[in-house]
């Protein structure tokens, strides 16, 4: 097991290849939140600086948690050879679409479908560990019921339902996005 204070190159190269990933979150009094994410929507910003494009989904935990507590950790596996696991340990916050600074984060994202926030994450510290008990497994396709589920679905009705998201299943607060996205390709 290895750390280090920031992202190397190795490590970039490493995230650039991987096509899924996994975030955790936690709050004080709330369950720890640990979700998988796929579609090309993770990048390095710097060495010190990642994020993630989310998309309306089932919940939206790791926006309320961030608000309430600010720490997460970001995981990913290789499910190929060589064998090898790599945690991004750092603080993050939600940017919403109507936040003054999403549109210079947004430049480095493909917007999709559905998008609500981008996570921006300011990285304390990456740990890489060897792997070893994850299968091998081999990468087929990404699914596109997210993507299309969102693109079939009227503009207003989109905001109605992202308004009406305003609690985590905890009950912790979150500010839903007041800007949709179905009408983009993907």
């Amino acid at each position: 097991m290895e750390f280090s204070d920031a992202l190397s190159d190795k490590h970039m190269a490493f995230i650039s290849r991987q096509p899924v990933f996994f975030v955790a979150t936690a709050a004080d009094e709330a369950r720890i939140n640990l979700s998988p994410k796929g579609y090309d929507a993770f990048r390095v910003l710097s060495p010190s600086r990642v994020g993630y494009l989310d998309l309306a989904g089932s919940g939206n935990e790791t926006h309320a948690h961030l608000v309430a507590d600010g720490r997460i950790t970001i995981m990913f596996c290789a499910f190929e050879n060589p064998a090898l696991i790599l945690r991004i340990y750092g603080r993050g916050r939600p940017v919403l679409p109507q936040d003054a600074d999403w549109e210079q984060l947004a430049t480095h994202f493909t917007i999709q479908p559905g998008t609500r926030q981008i996570f921006d994450i300011a990285v304390d510290s990456v740990q890489t560990s060897c792997g070893w008990g994850v299968p091998v497994m081999q990468f087929d396709r990404e699914r596109q019921t997210l993507k299309k589920a969102h693109r079939q679905m009227d503009a207003a009705d989109w905001l109605a339902e992202a308004a009406s998201s305003t609690r985590s299943i905890d009950g912790l607060p979150t500010t839903p996005t007041t800007r949709h996205f179905t009408e983009l390709g993907g």
